[in-house]
């Protein structure tokens, strides 16, 4: 177990606070079917990224807008299996509002959606696809996300379980902690991840640990 410490946590969404890998492989894997692509392919590249970046690659001349769109209806209705992730609740629970917030590749409605689903509050400052130009492994989203509670980038941590997401807060100046929920240790490493670990549970808040000074946190590594 080491100690750290930061002004905020920056999370990302699905794979972190939720599971949602079920739902999203189902809407892609039938994406893919339909457009002629091979799904195990399709599933691994549009994990942590916006859809319209993964539709943009593989479907370069096709109406982009229509086809996002499409994906994210389906999405919203398939919230079959969408759960909270172990301690993510206790762990959000345990922080400063003001300390943490969410940066997803989900556009606003997905995103709201599946917090709901999950039972999880929806912050104020959270940033979505919706919210930026270029989405993950850009830095926009956590460069964002960090503005929006008032600190810079290189004084947040990033929670991630996607090599793109880990790319983008590397790429901000944050240091990362991976999650081992849907990737190989090998991918997080490559990304530039400082620390893995499982999920939630392995991040603890002593008490008295918050204060005007930031965070102080305890991980247990993997």
């Amino acid at each position: 177990m080491i100690a750290i410490r930061c002004s905020a946590l920056l999370f990302d969404l699905d794979g972190v606070l939720i599971d949602s890998t079920p739902a999203v492989a189902r809407v892609w894997h039938r994406w893919a079917v339909e457009h002629g692509f091979d799904p195990e392919t399709v599933v691994h590249k549009a994990h942590g990224r916006p859809s319209r970046i993964t539709i943009r690659e593989l479907l370069p001349n096709a109406d982009i807008d229509r086809e996002d769109r499409e994906v994210e209806r389906r999405e919203m209705e398939d919230l079959d299996g969408v759960v909270l992730l172990p301690g993510a609740r206790q762990l959000l629970s345990s922080l400063p509002p003001e300390r943490w917030t969410i940066a997803t590749s989900c556009t606003r409605p997905l995103a709201e959606v599946r917090l709901r689903a999950a039972g999880l509050p929806i912050p104020k400052t959270m940033i979505t696809s919706s919210d930026v130009k270029i989405g993950k492994p850009d830095p926009e989203p956590y460069l964002k996300a960090a503005a929006k509670l008032g600190f810079a980038a290189s004084d947040c941590i990033v929670v991630e379980d996607a090599p793109a997401g880990v790319g983008a807060g590397k790429a901000a100046g944050a240091r990362a902690i991976a999650f081992l929920t849907t990737m190989i240790r090998r991918d997080l490493e490559s990304a530039g991840a400082d620390w893995i670990v499982q999920n939630c549970t392995d991040i603890a808040v002593p008490n008295g640990a918050s204060n005007d000074d930031g965070l102080q946190l305890r991980l247990s590594l993997s």
